[in-house]
């Protein structure tokens, strides 16, 4: 599946919260922190900007895959 361009930040943190079991912990200056402990512990911290970078969006992508076991395609199922 096609990664989207001119993703906006604020919106990639919410799908993770939404479906993956992550919770918005804080903000700390300009990125906004998630935390999860399912399965285990993981913190990624998401850039707010207006548009990511598509490297950005698919590094954010690919921990979130890789902490739940499923693949890239299915968390982008969600972006869609």
């Amino acid at each position: 599946m096609k990664v989207p361009r001119d993703f906006d930040g604020r919106v990639l943190a919410d799908i993770p919260c939404r479906r993956w079991s992550y919770k918005e912990v804080n903000q700390t200056g300009s990125h906004i922190i998630l935390e999860t402990q399912d399965p285990s512990h993981q913190r990624i911290s998401i850039p707010p900007h207006k548009s990511l970078k598509i490297g950005t969006l698919t590094a954010i992508l690919r921990l979130v895959a890789n902490h739940k076991s499923v693949s890239r395609d299915e968390i982008l199922r969600d972006i869609q």
